[in-house]
């Protein structure tokens, strides 16, 4: 009876540590606001590879998390253009990652080219970046100030339905940035599908 019990308890508490590790893995490493967002290296969908520092806009640079699949991004398709032909003007760039394993390079393309996106949409195989920025959700954006610091996180506005947009939060932070002014809302809970991990 004490060798099963004792074996019970072993059992349990293998569990409980696999539990505590897989529920904090996604946001171990993820930055807070105000820190710099270190260097990172991925490939494009044509097998590319581009360093943060590559693509970081003269300004600032907006990393948004996207989803070939996820209707969320998919609604999100025009806004997410607007803004990058917006503040590229301004010296600011916006970068696109995927990081969901079920969702093949040609989906990619074809969300690239359906969109026609004007910005480089990299592949986070293994979720690395994803895991480093604490990135649960599609789309979730960070956007990091002239140094890397990040300096806003969360949702591009409060509505998935453009026509019912009362927040435009991530525009907010960046034109706050832009003017020298201090980001007011610094975070705000990003709203979409979220990212399929391997």
């Amino acid at each position: 009876m004490k060798n099963y019990r004792f074996a019970l308890l072993l059992a349990l508490s293998f569990v409980l540590a696999a539990a505590a590790f897989a529920f904090g893995s996604g946001k171990a490493n993820s930055v807070s606001i105000g820190q710099p967002v270190a260097d990172f290296k991925l490939p494009d969908v044509d097998g590319h590879e581009h360093s943060l520092a590559s693509l970081k806009g003269k300004n600032g640079t907006v990393i948004i998390f996207l989803s070939a699949q996820c209707p969320v991004v998919r609604a999100y398709g025009e806004r997410i253009e607007k803004l990058a032909e917006d503040y590229s003007a301004r010296g600011v760039n916006v970068v696109g990652i995927n990081s969901n394993v079920t969702e093949s390079t040609d989906d990619i393309k074809r969300h690239i080219s359906d969109n026609k996106f004007s910005f480089v949409v990299l592949r986070d195989k293994g979720n690395k970046v994803a895991d480093m920025l604490g990135a649960e959700h599609t789309p979730e954006t960070f956007f990091l100030d002239a140094s890397n610091k990040l300096v806003y996180h969360g949702r591009i506005d409060n509505n998935r339905d453009a026509t019912r947009v009362q927040s435009n939060d991530l525009r907010d932070a960046i034109d706050a940035t832009l003017a020298g002014k201090p980001v007011v809302k610094t975070e705000a809970a990003a709203i979409g599908c979220s990212i399929k991990r391997g």
